[in-house]
């Protein structure tokens, strides 16, 4: 953890003139207490077969790097390039025009020339420059291109640590380079050396050893669970039966495993049981699984194939389970995984049915390939249909805004499904500016495995600019609660609004439905999902 963190006016005054003595490529990088992750810890290296495994510190001199370091880099750089087309093109095409350079909410709330995609991709492009084009070996410097070295190499690790993937640079590239793209190669290399961090690392070996990046074992899952019935009977009174590892099932749900651990994603993991339960009078055949408990993807900011290991395990889960198609809940890096590389990885899923809805009969042909539905899309067509009897005027101690989780907004095009589940289970809500939302939106500034605490400075500065469109729209309408569709956004945002918006609380889209959704049967509701008075019913809970 940073030894201090400076007040918000003090953190908001960020200078974004780029240092005038020296060319970047001669400053050596410096490394700051709040800015960087923890290494990985050993045994969650090994566990998962990851190469040279060991105890180091970024802010030591020696990294206790193996002896031929270099040609383990050099070799599987060479290996990229020859395996992805699109890496030699982001390598070659970038005419360094500066269109992505103020758009990265890094470079924004913290004025690290480093951190304009521009040149974070030149770190990697200048190696390759030197190592595989004929111009970089002849002309060196004059052409971009450096020596790989030790400094290089702790300057990389630096800085492509951090950056979140979000991809919020690609959209303004002339030449459509995708930057994270970058990020996950060079990310990739570092991994080949035992660099990684222990907030990727550990997750990744968790998910692989429990299925679930917290490492919880089935038992504790099914603990959790039931933890929310007796909340929800409590609040509603009808005691509900999810439906755990069934097998014959027709519908296998699979949702990040931070909906089911930490708060305010357990509220959202309340309305996922809430939504089932009335749906099961209406022939609803669906059931979770213990085992495949994690939608997230962590091995995505590892490697490629980190993360084609752990996408296979949901699908190896609905198979052994025998349903038609699978069910996906709020989260952000498991959607573009699902939707971008699936097909890649693991697929096509042809023991899987295209998903049809049991309730309305839509079939989701943008799931023909994947099999899975993001639940958003799910529940929007139960609205669409007249299939939820919802009382909106539950959620009106709210105000709410909506920010797009940068992988299903820039990665998926999910726009409009949950901003009509909002509009219908909420009578107030809000947009952000026009260049802040949709496929501009802002990250959270703590995807991508960056959501440790050590680096909260990185943190709170990565996230202000998605602050500053929150605090405008709580400013000019009283806006005081944030809605999104990502477990990390779920599990970040309340430490950044708490340091830039203390006034705005964080919620998922689907603890506004189960709080607005009328049970048959259901006593008089008291409170919402988090044990809070009803508006109209604050006297009745005082008493």
């Amino acid at each position: 953890m940073a030894e201090k963190i400076m007040k918000p006016e003090e953190m908001a005054n960020v200078n974004h003139t780029p240092p005038l003595l020296s060319g970047w490529m001669h400053r050596p990088v410096e490394i700051k207490s709040g800015i960087y992750c923890y290494p990985a810890k050993p045994a969650s290296l090994e566990y998962v077969s990851f190469p040279h495994a060991r105890e180091w510190s970024p802010m030591d001199e020696d990294w206790k790097l193996p002896p031929n370091w270099k040609e383990i880099i050099l070799e599987g750089l060479r290996e990229r390039l020859e395996r992805f087309r699109s890496l030699k093109i982001f390598m070659d095409i970038c005419v360094r025009c500066g269109a992505c350079a103020d758009k990265c909410h890094f470079f924004i709330g913290g004025g690290d020339p480093r951190n304009m995609p521009v040149l974070r991709a030149e770190l990697l492009r200048s190696v390759y420059r030197k190592e595989f084009t004929t111009a970089g070996k002849l002309m060196g410097e004059i052409a971009g291109a450096r020596e790989l070295t030790v400094d290089v190499l702790k300057e990389w690790w630096y800085y492509f640590f951090q950056c979140t993937e979000c991809r919020r640079c690609s959209l303004f590239c002339p030449y459509g380079i995708d930057t994270a793209e970058i990020t996950i190669v060079a990310r990739e290399l570092l991994n080949l050396l035992g660099l990684n961090i222990d907030w990727i690392a550990t997750p990744v070996a968790n998910c692989y050893r429990t299925g679930n990046h917290l490492g919880i074992q089935p038992h504790a899952f099914k603990d959790m669970i039931d933890f929310f019935l007796d909340d929800i009977e409590d609040i509603t009174g009808i005691r509900m039966e999810p439906s755990l590892n069934r097998k014959g099932a027709e519908i296998l749900f699979v949702t990040p495993s931070g909906d089911v651990f930490a708060d305010p994603g357990t509220y959202t993991c309340m309305g996922y049981i809430i939504l089932f339960h009335y749906l099961q009078s209406l022939g609803f055949d669906l059931t979770w699984s213990t085992f495949a408990s994690e939608g997230g993807n962590f091995g995505y900011f590892t490697s490629h194939e980190m993360a084609k290991r752990l996408n296979a395990k949901m699908y190896a889960e609905a198979k052994r389970l025998g349903v038609k198609w699978i069910l996906g809940g709020e989260c952000g890096h498991m959607w573009r995984v699902i939707n971008q590389y699936m097909d890649t990885f693991n697929g096509p899923a042809d023991f899987l049915e295209e998903p049809v809805s049991p309730i309305t009969g839509t079939k989701f042909e943008n799931a023909k390939t994947t099999k899975m539905v993001h639940i958003t899309e799910f529940t929007a067509d139960l609205i669409k249909n007249n299939k939820l009897k919802l009382d909106a005027s539950r959620n009106d101690n709210l105000k709410v805004t909506f920010h797009d989780s940068c992988n299903p907004a820039r990665a998926m095009g999910l726009l409009e499904e949950p901003r009509y589940i909002i509009r219908n289970t909420c009578n107030h809500f809000y947009e952000m500016p026009d260049n802040t939302i949709r496929e501009q939106t802002f990250c959270c500034g703590s995807g991508a495995g960056l959501n440790a605490g050590e680096n909260m400075e990185l943190r709170l500065r990565g996230g202000l600019p998605r602050a500053n469109a929150v605090k405008y729209v709580h400013e000019k309408f009283g806006v005081n609660m944030l809605s999104c569709v990502c477990a990390i956004d779920r599990a970040v945002f309340p430490a950044l609004m708490e340091y830039w918006v203390p006034e705005v609380g964080v919620t998922g889209v689907h603890e506004l439905v189960g709080n607005a959704l009328i049970l048959e049967g259901e006593k008089k509701r008291e409170t919402n999902l988090r044990g809070e008075p009803l508006p109209g019913m604050e006297e009745e809970k005082d008493v």
